[in-house]
């Protein structure tokens, strides 16, 4: 007889629950401890908010938990409050409305945190109270009647600690009874005139819209939910609001003010007697660290430190795990090479596919660590201490002391740096700093420094030159990036500079599972979004670099390198019996057989040359040659628009020297092959610059030239792909590519015109 019962309580649709709550209340934490793997990310419509959603099982019956974003009131004034906000009033398109609201608290700042949740009072659902951190509470001597304090609101309490999953049975059975009673909490009550008009207003739009929607539309003056109900009705609606209000001032009711002292009064009230604090109150942890770490001088010290193990940890630590799957990469390669025959095919599977995922791929460790880190520093409230520190030189540039970390990042790569903007609330920071993080010199430019560096500035210079020159290629990205964001305030994105307002959290251990749920998610959705656009970048690139394959008498280039190669194995087996039996050959045999050694990189320089990439070289050299380049090399650099890396591996194709690894280039020499391959492009490079009328007379200028156009050309495609992604807009990764191109040629013109007349003048 008990089936029948079970089978109609498993047909219960699932509970639709949304977690609201102030920035840094745990409320990420609870919604990890509660739906644990069963999580997935949805875009919100038109905004660049994500909305974290999972499942959760109670018993027979599931729930869909949603993660809004942290708001700190129903006024939306940013993407991600807005989110919230639709959801919550249900107004959503895409999102039904909740059937239980969790108000999620810090039981220190009990006060502050229910402003929001006698907000949530209004919408007319079920709200559930939970009040985490008790254990900071009790370390500082706070006592919270938690039984009074439900009695007091009308409104299930229950106190949870969510990194250690204390008391989140009770708040599961709570949010159940609250769905199954479907008991509304009160809402507050405002005064007599203010409620009068709410009720007018409700007349005037005949009805249509819930009284607690033109609630808000008066109480925030010029916000989101005015806007849309101004769109709906007309500019009637209008002089109804300003009518409304300007009544409501004659009252002494005059809004905003009105809402915060009626908020606050009426949560002093509910609070009298529940709360005991010590009369004393005492030295925390948090109170003896912070007179460190956010001090003017050890915080910024300390602030340095941090950043310093973080990013050696991020260059250092992550570099067996690339080197694994960098070697996993060559080794798919040769296996596809073995297995299929000369051609297209073969070509694009092995160079233009797996070759453009490795070089997206081989980031990855880089990636994990970094939001690793990230995500530890948060958990454990060090963030918004180097936010603040930071916030002294950033405010400068226009920016808040937020930007400091992903512009940082993006010393190892842009595209975590860019990721890494998701910490700042205001849009036109977090749009500034996405626009400028490309600038820093990031880890696939260094290859290119060392080459050039590496060719240009040893022989004949003093030991100390060389990281002088590599110092300044960083230094341009750490001067240009600030003075380009103070433009873009000043111009583009100019608006009203925002209060930098910064809630302190106290220290607390960081949640394991939380760390590593946001590696998880940074990494699934580098390898999907980055790579995927990088991916089709490569195989471009391939195409413009393999088409036309074959020569002027219709012979198969392929062909002719693969007989080529044969020829060459030979000739080197000859070279070596001759060396190894002391039989010296004749030099026009020996001549012959080097020849045939350098054969296949002839064919290949050839190939290349005559490729639809090498002809759109050619005929852009014109456009290069103020800078001091030939077709060579802005046919390299047209090849490494889509990726840096790829300008090192073309340069060797084009110079007759063969394939060269960007990594052979910035690491230490453990393969000696590769390191041979690198040496001899150095002395190419400088073989072949000493025989230009135009090189020869100036290597240096025009050797600096190439690398600050590198320092400040957007030429990767997963940077564009992730800017896309992040402001759901085409429009700002074409302008980023457009600025820092035009850029990045003005500026290497200027550096090979000045050091051209500087040179003259010095002869």
């Amino acid at each position: 007889m008990s089936s029948p019962q079970v089978i109609a309580s498993t047909t219960k649709r699932p509970l639709i629950v949304a977690l609201a709550g102030n920035p840094n209340t745990g409320k990420s934490t609870l919604f990890n401890a509660l739906s644990g793997l069963q999580q997935r990310v949805g875009n919100y419509p038109g905004v660049t908010v994500e909305l974290k959603k999972g499942w959760v099982r109670h018993g027979t019956r599931q729930w869909e938990l949603i993660d809004l974003p942290g708001t700190y009131s129903l006024a939306p004034r940013s993407p991600d409050e807005m989110v919230a906000v639709e959801l919550l009033l249900g107004r959503s398109s895409t999102e039904p409305v909740p059937d239980v609201v969790i108000s999620i608290v810090d039981a220190t700042n009990l006060e502050r945190h229910l402003y929001l949740t006698t907000q949530l009072f209004d919408l007319g659902r079920p709200v559930v109270v939970a009040i985490n951190m008790i254990d900071m509470a009790a370390a500082q001597g706070i006592r919270i009647d938690y039984a009074g304090l439900s009695q007091r609101l009308g409104v299930p309490v229950v106190p949870i600690q969510a990194n250690r999953g204390i008391g989140l049975e009770s708040l599961r059975q709570a949010v159940e009874a609250a769905a199954d009673s479907q008991q509304i909490p009160q809402p507050i009550t405002f005064p007599e005139p203010f409620e009068a008009e709410v009720t007018r207003l409700y007349q005037a739009t005949h009805q249509a819209e819930p009284p607690f929607v033109l609630r808000r539309a008066l109480l925030d003056t010029g916000g989101h939910i005015e806007a849309e109900l101004l769109s709906r009705y007309g500019d009637s609606f209008r002089q109804l609001l300003q009518a409304a209000r300007d009544r409501l001032a004659a009252a002494g009711c005059s809004v905003p003010g009105i809402e915060a002292r009626t908020r606050y009064a009426w949560i002093r009230t509910a609070l009298q007697g529940l709360i005991q604090r010590p009369a004393i109150p005492p030295v925390t942890w948090t109170d003896r660290l912070d007179r460190f770490l956010t001090h003017r001088v050890w915080g910024t010290l300390i602030f340095l430190l941090v950043m310093f193990v973080m990013f050696q940890s991020i260059f250092r630590w992550a570099r067996p795990l690339m080197d694994l799957i960098d070697g996993g990469r060559a080794a798919v390669t040769e296996v596809v090479q073995d297995a299929l025959p000369p051609g297209p095919l073969r070509s694009l599977v092995s160079d233009g596919i797996i070759k453009g995922v490795g070089a997206v791929l081989v980031f990855l460790p880089q990636i994990l660590i970094l939001f690793g880190f990230i995500a530890l520093l948060e958990d454990c409230g060090y963030m918004a201490r180097a936010a603040f520190v930071m916030d002294r030189l950033m405010s400068r540039c226009g920016l808040s002391g937020k930007s400091f970390i992903p512009l940082l990042s993006s010393v190892a790569c842009a595209v975590p740096g860019i990721l890494a903007t998701r910490v700042i609330e205001h849009p036109r920071d977090r749009l500034a700093t996405i626009l400028v993080a490309p600038l820093m010199s990031c880890s696939a430019r260094l290859p290119v420094y060392i080459l050039l560096i590496g060719a240009f500035f040893r022989e004949g210079y003093s030991a100390w030159v060389p990281g002088l020159v590599l110092f300044a290629m960083y230094m341009i990205g750490f001067t240009v990036a600030p003075l380009v964001a103070l433009i873009l305030k000043r111009t583009l994105l100019r608006g009203e500079t925002p209060v930098f307002l910064l809630e302190l959290p106290p220290y607390r251990w960081p949640h394991p599972y939380s760390i590593a749920r946001r590696m998880y998610d940074a990494g699934r959705a580098f390898v999907i979004r980055a790579g995927t656009i990088i991916l089709a970048a490569m195989i471009l690139v391939w195409a413009l670099l393999y088409f036309p394959y074959t020569d002027a008498q219709g012979q198969s280039y392929p062909e002719r390198i693969a007989a080529a190669e044969v020829n060459a194995e030979q000739a080197r087996q000859r070279l070596q019996e001759s060396a190894e039996l002391a039989e010296p050959l004749s030099e026009t045999e020996r001549q012959h057989l080097l020849a045939q050694l350098d054969e296949p990189q002839r064919l290949s320089a050839d190939w290349k040359r005559q490729s639809w990439l090498g002809q759109a070289g050619r005929g852009l050299e014109p456009l290069f040659r103020p800078l001091g380049w030939d077709w060579k090399i802005g046919m390299a650099v047209l090849a490494s628009f889509p990726a840096r890396e790829v300008v090192v591996g073309t340069l060797g194709l084009i110079y007759e020297i063969g394939e060269v690894e960007a990594a052979a280039v910035s690491e230490q020499p453990t393969d000696p092959e590769a390191q041979q391959q690198v040496n001899r492009l150095m002395q190419t490079l400088r073989r072949e610059w000493a025989n230009d009328p135009v090189r020869s007379r100036y290597p240096i200028p025009v050797a600096l030239s190439l690398m600050v156009f590198f320092a400040l050309c957007c030429q990767c495609a997963s940077t564009l792909a992730v800017i896309r992604r992040e402001t759901h807009s085409w429009f700002w990764p074409a302008f980023t590519f457009v600025y820092m191109t035009t850029l990045a040629y003005l500026a290497a013109l200027l550096t090979f015109q000045a050091g051209a007349i500087l040179l003259e003048l010095s002869r």
